[in-house]
This record gives structure tokens, sequence and C-alpha cells, in this order.
């Protein structure tokens, strides 16, 4: 328990000194403060164009991606290149989205880029209707160059890859990849729990960083770990139906 304990205090301490150093060296964006954040950045655009340089990307025809203001650039430019984009909803309190550039006007792609913009030109779906993801997008609060990465502590970036997986829409294979600036990209060993999600690539205003060898993957949910709250999400719900589902369907 105790180890438990400092590997989260460890955590929180990384998380406080990123938080602060992006006030602090005026590189923080709307939304601000930063702190409690995924942390929207000066250069969020050229972190995400040079993501756009990737195989990974030009090959993706399917992209999962967080909700949060960093990644912004990143959803609309999947729009833009007609990619389906798999949205998870905050707090997954609606589940995922999907945003079909070919049912959105293109004048309205920066828009429906946006959170409020996915609900109005996105739909909610089902687990059943989510097609096979070819990348995911995860944010970052820190991350280091083997690749383990922070998020704000709520573990749903964890959480949706967990779904996903085992919904059977994302392998072990599957490409992760994130967009951060150059200040959250360090050097400290960064803890990782059982549930933990590493990253493959990391895109920054000024570099890419790829992964090699490619870090940890969590299998899927661990059931054990998710607190009452979680199991009352609808999506949980729906993966637990899906589950005991596809289990009866294989022994017929």
């Amino acid at each position: 328990m105790s180890s438990e304990i400092d590997v989260k205090r460890v955590k929180a301490r990384i998380r406080e000194t990123i938080w602060r150093l992006l006030e602090e060296s005026n590189v923080a964006e709307f939304p601000r403060p930063v702190y409690g954040r995924i942390p929207n950045f000066k250069g969020a655009d050229e972190a995400a164009r040079r993501l756009f340089e990737l195989k990974v990307w030009s090959s993706a025809q399917v992209v999962k991606s967080n909700p949060d203001s960093p990644q912004y650039y990143v959803r609309l430019q999947a729009l833009r290149e007609g990619k389906l984009l798999v949205m998870a909803s905050p707090r997954l309190r609606s589940g995922f989205l999907l945003i079909d550039p070919r049912r959105v006007p293109p004048s309205k792609y920066v828009y429906a880029a946006t959170i409020k913009g996915a609900f109005i030109y996105g739909r909610r779906i089902r687990l059943s209707e989510i097609p096979p993801v070819d990348l995911v997008i995860a944010g970052c609060v820190a991350v280091n160059e083997k690749g383990a990465r922070l998020g704000k502590g709520g573990g749903y970036s964890e959480l949706e890859y967990g779904i996903l997986r085992e919904a059977g829409l994302i392998t072990d294979s599957t490409p992760i990849a994130t967009t951060v600036h150059d200040l959250q990209l360090i050097r400290d060993d960064i803890p990782l729990e059982i549930h933990d999600l590493t990253v493959d690539y990391i895109a920054t205003p000024s570099r890419i960083v790829e992964i090699k060898p490619r870090g940890y993957k969590p299998r899927g949910i661990y059931w054990e770990l998710l607190t009452p709250e979680l199991r009352e999400l609808e999506v949980i719900k729906e993966l637990m139906r899906f589950k005991t589902r596809t289990s009866s369907d294989k022994r017929t």
C-alpha cells in the first residue's frame, strides 16, 4: 500500500511541476489556469503539424482522439483529410462520439472539432458501431522519452483505451501518439502502474520522438481497479453487456 501511495505522490509532484512551469514560462494557453487540465499550450498547432508528417498519421483512416484543447488541431486535420474521428466525450459521460467528415459541411469542420461542435455534428455511438481504430491520440500533462505519460489524474485515457481494447477495436500494435509542448517532455522517470498507458510517438513544436522499443500497453480494463462511480458509466455497462454477449456467442 505504501509503495502505491508513493507512486501517486510522485505522479502528483510531476504534474504540479509541469503545470507551474507552463504557467510561469508563459506558454500556457486558454483555458487557463492549466492546473488540473490536459494543458493547452502555445505551439499546439506546430506540434500537430509535425504529427501529420508521420506515416502512422497518413495511413490512418480512423483516428480516436481525446477531447482536450491542445489536440484540437489534430481533430480538425483528421476531418479535413476525410478521416473518421472517434472522440471520447468528457469523462466518458456520453461514451464515444463519431464525427464523419462526409456528414459535416466543410465550413463547419472548425466547429465540429471542438467538444461542443462534436456533439452537434457528430453522434453518440454504441461500441458495436465503432470502427476498428488505426491511431490513438492521447493528451498528456507530462511524457518522457521512454513513452511513459501522465494525464491529469482521472485515468480516463487508460479507461478509453481499455474499453476499446476489450471491445476488440484496438490491439497491442495500434500506435498511440501525443502532442505536447517541449517543456512537457521530461527526462525524469515516470512510475507506471499496471493500467497506465504509454505512447509510441511524441510530437512537440520542435521535434518528433519515436519510442523504440515500444512501451507497455495495458491488456484492457482492470476491473478490480474501477471505482463504483466508473462502474456506473453507461459505456462501462454497455461493455459488460457486449462482453457477455460475445462470450455467449463463442460458446454456441
